[in-house]
């Protein structure tokens, strides 16, 4: 059955497409992570750009550069909003 001409996107597609865009990472802690994603390998570790931390939905902290190690991710996620809502 074909599913009409379109190409098959992998995860691993996905994960190219984002890097260098606004992204969330959950951990398996329940804290979320939101930068730019700068690059990923094959183990998921995970190095992201003008990053910062929220725990229970509130801003804990702010960092330039952060490095997540793989085995701690629930998932990736694109970034809805933009990353600076100053409000």
């Amino acid at each position: 059955m074909s599913t009409g001409g379109g190409a098959v996107k992998t995860p691993s597609d996905f994960l190219k497409s984002i890097r260098g865009r606004p992204v969330v990472v959950k951990l398996n802690s329940g804290v979320d992570y939101r930068g730019i994603l700068a690059c990923l390998d094959g183990y998921m570790n995970i190095a992201m750009e003008q990053t910062e931390e929220y725990v229970n939905g509130q801003l804990k902290n702010k960092y330039g550069d952060a490095f997540i190690r793989g085995n701690n991710v629930l998932y990736i996620s694109t970034s809805k909003t933009t990353l600076t809502d100053d409000a």
